[in-house]
């Protein structure tokens, strides 16, 4: 009697456990909680801070923050689709001279395959149709978003075959998607997404991990959601949520427009302008280099953007100046967006010149893994050479110098370099100072990297006539500079 009385209370607990549902802290048991099938679409929003991915102030400190006032968000699982809004503006740090913190108000949407921005037109009246543009090279990162969501992880493990491993307290997730995008996540005790870990491709870190924290979930009008939500990319915060609303089902207007559809990015331009002997502004874009002439070999300063832009690049100037190899690369800072086609001239056997802050940052951020975009130096990799400086190098063939100075006190960047050929009287400089359009109007207030710029030229007594500035419509004078600058101090009084 006392066997079959153990024997029936043993069914009684397997019954009553399967009752309740699978085990805590399983796949099965975070869909139940979260109620992820009958989730389609989702809407959060909120307010906390963003952060500039790629464009710290020196490379030992995080990106630049910004206090986000309003961020809204609506995710279509079916399609899937997004539509992400923000009210944003920077934060000033104390002591780090920067132009006065304009709003902003992006708008980014991806549906499928297509990425855009919506932004009111240029001098357009209130309330003017806002006008898409393309942006193809953000479907990756925007797509990443949706599946690292909490319900869209768990759609996404669904539908891609997700491994799964108990841990102490609940159980990792893991699954690949298109057979490139590797995601790892942990349910907790709580049947909650707690953590999302991917990778997407960056020209400057490689496979950048992307980690998501969730906490504080709580019950939303019948969807539970977390109140706290961190993104961590490239090994600093890139976002800060507090949750205030969320609402599931949500219709999402996210109609591919025909501009954004038809668009096809175009060829990379590149345009050698001759602004000397030996001397050529490399233009196209919004991006531009300096390519100089030496007695045995060429010095091109700065490789923006990414491996594309600098494979023009390179083509252009050997075409140029034939039969002499690239011995050099002058890089001005490590902004992603002026650092994401170093690589390329490295595999070219090019030499690193850059200020010393910036050497272990590269040599870290280029030892890491390319296996999703795999660029032309992972396929041949060699050692990084570097040259580098704390105030002032100089490139001398015998026949030409070349002086790289640091741009002392820029509120932009701590190591932060301009480019001076003194028989020339040519400098280049990036983001500190640029020309404007024909007929463009006076900013109603300059930059004060404007200032510091003409305020170094003058410390150094840099005998300076004609200014490359790498961004923007061409060339400019030290009179043009001096007048930008002269603008700023004026309203300044």
């Amino acid at each position: 009697m006392r066997s079959l009385s153990v024997l029936a209370l043993g069914l009684a607990i397997l019954a009553a456990t399967a009752a309740c549902g699978p085990r805590a802290g399983t796949l099965e048991a975070a869909n139940d909680a979260l109620g992820a099938p009958t989730i389609q679409s989702i809407e959060y929003s909120g307010s906390g801070r963003w952060f500039n991915f790629g464009q710290a102030a020196n490379p030992t400190l995080p990106w630049p923050a910004f206090e986000v006032s309003r961020f809204a968000a609506v995710v279509d699982y079916q399609r899937p689709a997004a539509r992400v809004e923000m009210t944003r503006r920077q934060i000033v740090e104390p002591g780090r001279n920067r132009p006065t913190p304009v709003e902003q108000r992006p708008i980014q949407i991806v549906s499928g395959t297509f990425a855009w921005n919506l932004a009111a037109p240029p001098g357009g009246a209130p309330g003017a149709a806002a006008v898409a543009a393309a942006q193809p090279a953000s479907v990756e990162e925007r797509t990443m978003e949706i599946w690292s969501t909490p319900h869209g992880f768990l759609k996404a493990a669904a539908a891609n075959n997700a491994t799964v491993m108990p841990l102490d307290e609940g159980t990792e997730v893991a699954f690949t998607i298109d057979g490139k995008y590797k995601y790892v996540g942990r349910i907790n005790g709580e049947n909650e997404v707690a953590r999302v870990l991917t990778w997407i491709d960056n020209p400057v870190l490689g496979d950048t991990p992307v980690e998501i924290a969730y906490s504080g979930y709580r019950d939303f009008e019948g969807v539970r959601f977390p109140t706290r939500i961190v993104r961590t990319q490239g090994g600093h915060p890139v976002l800060d949520l507090t949750i205030e609303k969320v609402a599931m089902n949500p219709a999402l207007a996210a109609e591919v427009p025909e501009q954004v559809r038809g668009f096809t990015p175009p060829v990379v331009n590149v345009v050698m302008e001759r602004l000397a002997p030996g001397v050529f502004y490399v233009r196209g874009g919004s991006h531009h280099s300096l390519a100089i002439d030496q007695r045995d070999h060429i010095v091109v300063v700065e490789a923006p953007q990414d491996e594309v832009r600098s494979q023009a690049v390179i083509a252009k100037v050997k075409e140029t100046i034939p039969a002499k190899p690239i011995r050099y690369i002058v890089n001005s800072h490590v902004h992603f967006d002026h650092s994401g086609g170093l690589r390329t001239y490295v595999a070219e056997g090019a030499t690193v010149v850059t200020h010393e802050m910036n050497r272990p940052y590269y040599e870290k951020a280029w030892a890491q893994p390319r296996t999703i975009r795999p660029d032309r130096l992972a396929g041949a990799p060699a050692a990084a050479k570097f040259e580098t400086f704390t105030d002032k190098h100089v490139l001398d063939d015998g026949k030409r110098q070349i002086e790289v100075h640091l741009i002392a006190g820029n509120g932009h960047n701590d190591a932060y370099a301009m480019v001076y050929l003194p028989a020339e009287r040519i400098l280049s400089q990036v983001d500190a100072y640029a020309p404007l359009p024909p007929n463009a109007p006076a900013p109603a207030a300059v930059s004060p990297f404007t200032v510091n710029l003409l305020e170094n030229v003058e410390r150094l007594k840099l005998n300076v006539r004609t200014i490359a500035a790498l961004h923007g419509p061409g060339v400019a004078t030290i009179d043009d500079l001096r007048a930008a600058a002269g603008r700023a101090k004026a309203g300044a009084r």
